[in-house]
């Protein structure tokens, strides 16, 4: 077995190193074999793992509804032997015919959660009536510390709604500029709209201002991808942001018709998942991730659904990491994240609860370019509460993405960061997925990604060292990383041209590396099966 692989083994691969265009599958690549700065998958396979066979390991995904029944999905979702679809609750755990997971956003007439508030929508409608007043007297330190968070909520809240009420009228403005150049050309033109027929056009009629300025626009249009339907999708979103998201008066529990107020109040929801799936993408994106690490499919999805657009509710995160663990899940992804918590402590006692059953928790850090550190930027869930850095358990991993180019941008230019509440770096950009329809396609990028890879990883711990203990999983993936410590650019509003050491953005300072887990779970964490 060949040893660890050493940073300073791949200095010299950090001059003049230059990738052209994104090399498929580069997750899975090594940095001393293939150059990229992956996650050495194909190495630990070919070395360690070839000869050795897994025990299957499930992987609860809580995220948007999952298409189960995809191509490249089917043979790793898992199957509750107990459950059978009848109309009752055959293992009496109360949720009804939850043969594959559960779905917390439907209901069983096949209704399903498109839009939800925001969470700080929920917030300013929760404190309204109490913190309105302005002779309210506070008659505690926790009426203090509510009024603060109401008071961040509501501006938040504003400056969203403006945001909002300018990108409806950005989006109907290119909406009618759109469909007013489609309308000139179609006098010229009968075929389907290419970059080649425009350009054919645009050479015949070069004086007629308006048709070369239709042509324009359109040939813009065609290039950027802005198709019928990515349009009317993009309206859809930012209508409903202002008539849901936003709005104070919206209800996001019709369908389930449950308290959210009440965590005991549980069993809504639906067994259903192929609902949304096209619409709702993202946990199927995610679901392909997490399944691809396993090559010999030691890997089982279960499927929560509590997502939808706007933000997840606390009551519906906690009792999904429940049922995760209550049902044999070993690893929890959540590929979310938000900006306010209304419900945090039950969140908090959700993961203590995973952490004593041995699951590990793995969380994305979000999109923002945020330094985590900084108290305005904190994002839930986390691990500790909003008022001290204090974890609460050791089985919780917030990840930050990286990407396929080293030197300034080894960290992804969306990922937030943070030696305090980032735990570690993983590829997150370009990854090859499963998406609906029972298509396959690139992932643009996100840490949503970089979480799912780290899941796959921790479930081929778990798979071959099944007695392994959580915080040992969480050891291994932060400590056996490859470290780099290659500048890279972390702008803020005050400095746009800030850099930094990429081992100073999280608290390991390093990207995930399987083989080397791996390695250093053979010498260390080796037990009798």
């Amino acid at each position: 077995m060949s040893p660890i692989v050493k940073n300073r083994a791949i200095d010299s691969l950090l001059i003049n190193h230059k990738v052209n265009k994104t090399p498929k599958n580069w997750e899975f690549k090594d940095v001393i074999l293939d150059t990229l700065p992956g996650i050495s998958l194909y190495r630990a396979y070919d070395s360690i793992l070839n000869n050795k066979e897994g025990k299957p390991v499930i992987v609860a995904l809580i995220d948007m509804t999952v298409e189960i029944n995809h191509q490249g999905l089917k043979n790793n979702i898992w199957e509750n032997s107990d459950e059978k679809v009848n109309g009752l609750d055959d293992d009496d755990n109360g949720y009804v015919d939850d043969i594959n997971g559960w779905n917390f956003i439907g209901n069983n007439k096949g209704q399903n959660n498109e839009f939800v508030n925001y969470e700080y929508t929920r917030i300013i409608k929760k404190f309204n009536s109490k913190f309105k007043k302005s002779n309210y007297i506070f008659k505690s330190k926790l009426d203090s510390l509510e009024y603060q968070i109401y008071q961040k909520a509501l501006k938040k809240l504003n400056s969203r709604l403006k945001f909002a009420k300018e990108d409806l009228e950005y989006i109907n403005m290119v909406s009618n500029s759109k469909n007013d150049a489609e309308k000139l050309i179609a006098n010229y033109i009968n075929t389907s709209y290419t970059l080649e027929n425009l350009d054919s056009l645009k050479k015949v009629y070069p004086n007629n201002n308006k048709l070369q300025s239709a042509i324009l626009r359109k040939s813009n249009f065609i290039k950027y991808g802005y198709s019928n339907e990515y349009v009317n999708r993009y309206r859809l979103k930012a209508k409903e942001r202002i008539d849901k998201l936003l709005n104070l008066d919206y209800n996001d529990r019709i369908i389930q018709k449950d308290n959210p107020e009440n965590l005991n109040d549980y069993g809504y929801g639906s067994y259903k998942f192929n609902q949304n799936t096209t619409f709702l993408d993202h946990g199927t994106l995610m679901a392909g991730i997490i399944s691809k690490v396993g090559f010999k499919n030691e890997i089982k999805i279960m499927p929560l659904t509590i997502s939808a657009y706007g933000d997840e509710h606390d009551k519906d995160i906690a009792l999904a990491i429940r049922y995760a663990v209550d049902n044999g899940a070993k690893v929890i992804n959540m590929s979310f994240a938000k900006e306010f918590s209304l419900h945090l402590d039950w969140v908090l006692e959700a993961i203590e609860y995973a952490n004593t059953n041995n699951v590990l928790i793995v969380s994305a850090a979000a999109n923002d370019k945020y330094n985590l550190d900084l108290n305005e930027n904190s994002k839930f869930p986390n691990d500790h509460n909003n008022f001290n850095d204090i974890e609460v358990s050791n089985n919780f991993l917030n990840v930050g993405s990286s990407s396929y180019k080293f030197k300034n941008y080894l960290k992804s230019s969306f990922s937030n960061y943070g030696i305090k509440e980032v735990d570690v770096f993983a590829p997150g950009e370009k990854i090859y997925t499963t998406f609906p329809n029972n298509n396959f396609d690139v992932a643009y990028g996100g840490t949503s990604s970089a979480s799912a890879l780290i899941s796959g990883v921790a479930a081929l711990l778990y798979a071959y060292y099944p007695n392994i203990s959580v915080s040992q999983v969480k050891e291994i993936i932060m400590h056996t990383g490859l470290e780099f410590d290659v500048m890279v650019k972390t702008p803020t509003k005050k400095d746009k041209k800030k850099m930094t050491s990429f081992n100073k953005l999280s608290k390991s300072g390093k990207i995930v590396n399987i083989y080397n887990a791996i390695v250093s779970a053979e010498k260390k964490y080796i037990f009798k099966k």
